[in-house]
């Protein structure tokens, strides 16, 4: 399975947001097009065990415009990358603790689908429950507490911590700690310096496969080359309300 887009997923859609600056804005464009080309090698690896596993993350307030915050999940099948996402959340948040609990909300119901299109499609799964990565243990410790420890006049994040609390007491899923060095989706919740980017391609399970594709790697540089003469075109800025 070929990924060109998984680590820098949350790039593409924040940039309709920042397009009135001429300069800097179409600087960034730029810069993503030449992200694409240098990982345009890097593909999916898979080889692990069975178990279905999310990684759920957010950063709290990271929007200096709305104070919205960002929300990402990579969700793992086999070894490998099978869904992820990166967006901004809906609704302005009050606490790091109310931005995790609405993203790991989020990250439960998409993988729960996917646990049950799995079964749809005849495939058995060893485990019994969905495990869930936090790295955050103020929010582990309210979804799995018998009775309700969050305050909050947000009625939606309420209704969620109450909907992952049903679920965990169901057996549904099980919502376990992990490390923010070892969270996939943190990098996708925000930019990363050169130094962790490594890292988090290895944390993805993307390798580069450029001696594996022999006589197609060939065909794959004359690609790249007919769009890097196509992205050298006249730019025409687009403005976004």
């Amino acid at each position: 399975m070929r990924s060109r887009n998984t680590n820098k997923r949350s790039v593409p859609s924040s940039l309709p947001q920042y397009q009135q600056d001429q300069t800097s804005h179409l600087q960034h464009q730029d810069l993503l097009g030449s992200l694409q080309t240098q990982t345009r090698y890097l593909a999916l690896q898979f080889g692990g065990g069975d178990d279905l596993v999310v990684a759920s993350d957010a950063s709290f307030a990271d929007n200096t415009i709305d104070r919205r915050s960002s929300q990402a999940f990579a969700m793992t099948l086999f070894g490998g990358l099978i869904g992820w996402r990166a967006n901004k959340q809906d609704t302005v948040t009050t606490s790091t603790t109310e931005a995790k609990l609405l993203a790991l909300a989020q990250a439960v119901k998409e993988t729960m689908y996917i646990s049950r299109l799995i079964t749809e499609l005849g495939v058995q799964l060893d485990q019994e429950k969905i495990k869930v990565e936090c790295n955050n243990t103020q929010t582990i410790k309210l979804v799995t507490a018998e009775i309700a420890l969050l305050k909050t006049k947000l009625r939606h994040v309420d209704i969620h911590n109450h909907w992952l609390q049903q679920e965990v007491e169901r057996g549904t899923i099980t919502v376990e700690y992990t490390p923010s060095a070892e969270m996939k989706a943190d990098g996708l919740t925000k930019a990363l310096p050169a130094q962790k980017w490594p890292g988090f391609l290895d944390q993805l399970g993307l390798v580069d496969v450029q001696e594996r594709l022999g006589d197609r790697k060939s065909e794959m540089d004359g690609i790249e080359a007919r769009e890097e003469i196509l992205s050298q075109e006249p730019k025409t800025l687009y403005l976004y309300k």
